[in-house]
């Protein structure tokens, strides 16, 4: 481990300029454009072969399934650059949304695959990529070779044949060629002039392979519309488990809470009715006591409808809500909001429960002496920021979210942000503070 730490060490301390000719990353592109020639030619060769074809026969009805087909094996092909770019380009793409038919018929599926985007966008990248996979390939190649070779023709340069001419000066090279690198003055400058190729050629392949990375990322993968369609469709989800997990909770007050004791001062005061003859005072005491009943009840339903929707928040705004709720807390918290309006009621509801959660993980978990609650908006979006000097150690999204981490519940939190485009990002070092920002967009 030392070693391997020693040597990591000492390779950050060396400059990229001179890292970059030895590095994987360079080599992993290179290899790539070299790749690209010979898959592009096919593509290409196979694009207009297929496209010309089915175009020559669409007067019969032949064309259509010959061009859904083409179409079919343009995307197996790009499934196979797609895993040739993760591989060597190490570019994160996913896949576009495959085709099916409505029916499952032959026609069926003949028509979704020629009314996929994707389809035609993998055809058009069989026809564009090839004259940029001649171009790259060519660059890549004659600047690598070019590039080495000058850097290594002391080692070399003897392979020239020696000759004499007509006055019996001895020259190298052949006699077909007027120019001739035979002093150390001109083999060291050729040297140089290589070292400088050498280290200037890495940041040339990775800018034509950055071209690679954007053709495969446009071209191949998933279009704009298809990621927010599966984004949405995954919020939708969220929404709605979010919204039944709230109506569980609810019952389950209801029926553990003020239901049951409802339910208990129903039969104290049947009890009481008995006795109110028979035992007047004894009745008295069973009233008095359903009074009390009747209170804890009235707090309990209003603790849930304040669970549910907080009537000061729809009186007053996020600024009294929140101080109501840092009331609550069990540490004292500073609560400042700063904004020009309020915003729309789903996103004012939103940013008071995520405040109102991250209080309680204050209260429960991260055995604090103070907190402070800051509120603003920046653009189009409303920030959330609440910080505490507790131990610090909860977890953010994507870490042990279990309900006894020090972070619990920041898991489904960040759910119900990410469901209406916000964020959420943890800052907790062990020891602490804690300081957790929810970002959510802004809506009048």
């Amino acid at each position: 481990m030392a070693t391997d730490h020693g040597i990591r060490t000492r390779d950050h301390r060396v400059p990229a300029v001179l890292r970059a000719p030895f590095e994987g990353r360079t080599w992993r592109e290179f290899g790539y454009l070299m790749l690209s020639l010979p898959i592009s030619i096919v593509l290409f060769v196979f694009g207009i072969t297929m496209f010309s074809l089915s175009a020559g026969l669409l007067v019969t009805f032949l064309g259509i399934p010959l061009l859904a087909v083409g179409l079919a094996v343009c995307r197996g092909f790009g499934a196979m650059e797609r895993a040739r770019a993760r591989a060597l380009l190490r570019v994160d793409i996913a896949d576009p949304a495959p085709v099916r038919g409505r029916t499952g018929g032959l026609m069926s599926w003949a028509g979704a695959v020629l009314k996929s985007g994707a389809s035609w966008r993998h055809l058009l990248y069989s026809l564009l990529h090839f004259p940029w996979a001649v171009f790259a390939f060519c660059v890549s190649v004659v600047l690598w070779t070019y590039a080495w070779a000058m850097l290594a023709y002391p080692l070399w340069q003897w392979v020239f044949p020696a000759y004499s001419d007509t006055s019996g000066i001895q020259l190298y090279g052949d006699a077909t060629h007027s120019v001739y690198l035979d002093s150390p003055f001109e083999i060291t400058l050729t040297s140089l002039s290589g070292l400088a190729f050498v280290l200037a050629t890495p940041w040339v392949i990775r800018g034509l392979a950055g071209v690679d990375r954007m053709m495969v990322l446009g071209l191949l993968g998933p279009s704009q519309l298809d990621t927010r369609v599966t984004e949405l469709e995954s919020d939708r989800g969220v929404v709605v488990d979010t919204a039944a997990a709230d109506l569980r909770r609810i019952e389950r007050d209801l029926h553990d809470g003020a239901q049951a004791r409802l339910v208990s001062l129903a039969m104290d005061l049947g009890l009481a009715k008995e006795k109110l003859t028979a035992d007047p005072e004894a009745a008295a005491r069973m009233v008095d006591e359903a009074h009390g009943e009747v209170k804890i009840a009235l707090q309990e339903l209003r603790d849930l409808a304040r669970g549910i929707h907080p009537a000061v928040l729809t009186d007053r705004g996020l600024d009294a809500a929140l101080s109501s709720v840092a009331s609550r807390c069990t540490v004292p918290v500073q609560v400042e909001v700063d904004l020009p309006a309020r915003p729309a009621a789903a996103i004012e509801g939103i940013a008071y429960f995520t405040v109102s959660e991250l209080l309680q993980n204050v209260s429960k978990h991260a055995r604090a002496t103070r907190a402070s609650v800051d509120v603003w908006r920046v653009e189009n979006r409303i920030m959330l920021q609440v910080a505490d000097n507790g131990t610090g150690g909860a977890t953010g999204p994507g870490g042990d979210l279990t309900a006894g981490a020090a972070g619990g519940g920041l898991a489904g939190l960040a759910e119900r942000l990410g469901a209406v485009d916000g964020l959420l990002v943890v800052d907790s070092p062990a020891g602490g503070p804690t300081t957790v920002t929810a970002e959510l967009p802004w809506r009048d």
